[in-house]
């Protein structure tokens, strides 16, 4: 009963960071020095270097992916390094969709600031599904299912021997 009980603050706890991620990095600037990106879409043309990182990192660590999963090589073969303004690469216009569908979920159905229930989803992020793979598996997102399903597998094998 203990070993669930930490289970489950652990749980809360990976949660509560990647909220504090989130917010921190859609959080207002103090006044900098705008820093030019280019061909920002979805995130906020003012974001700061810092912010866009953060931002990016988390993308790569909630996927399991590197930056050139979405940015595309630079067009000059004589440097080696990404071109991040390029939309080259489709990963980057779906990971624009999947940004904007969070944001429509988390604004429409979540209210993560005034719900008090521990056992309910207060925020929907990239790792909600994607849980560090680069491609969402709906059955991974519910171990549960993974269970049943094996164990109806084993029940018609052993009916079908029978």
């Amino acid at each position: 009963m203990q070993s669930l009980k930490y289970k489950k603050q652990g749980i809360l706890l990976i949660i509560s960071v990647f909220i504090i991620l989130i917010a921190a990095s859609f959080a207002p600037a103090p006044q900098q020095a705008q820093v030019g990106f280019k061909n920002l879409k979805v995130l906020p043309k003012n974001i700061t270097k810092d912010k866009l990182d953060s931002t990016m990192d988390f993308y790569a660590l909630s996927l399991g992916v590197r930056c050139g999963f979405c940015h595309a090589r630079s067009a000059d073969s004589t440097k080696k390094r990404l071109d991040f303004a390029s939309d080259a690469k489709d990963q980057k216009n779906i990971a624009r969709h999947m940004m904007q569908m969070t944001a429509d979920l988390n604004s429409n159905y979540f209210n993560w600031n005034k719900s008090a229930q521990a056992d309910t989803i207060h925020i929907v992020t990239c790792f909600t599904c994607h849980r560090g793979s680069a491609h969402a598996d709906a059955m991974s997102l519910l171990p549960q299912l993974n269970t049943l399903k094996d164990e109806q597998r084993k029940e018609f094998e052993k009916n079908q021997k029978k």
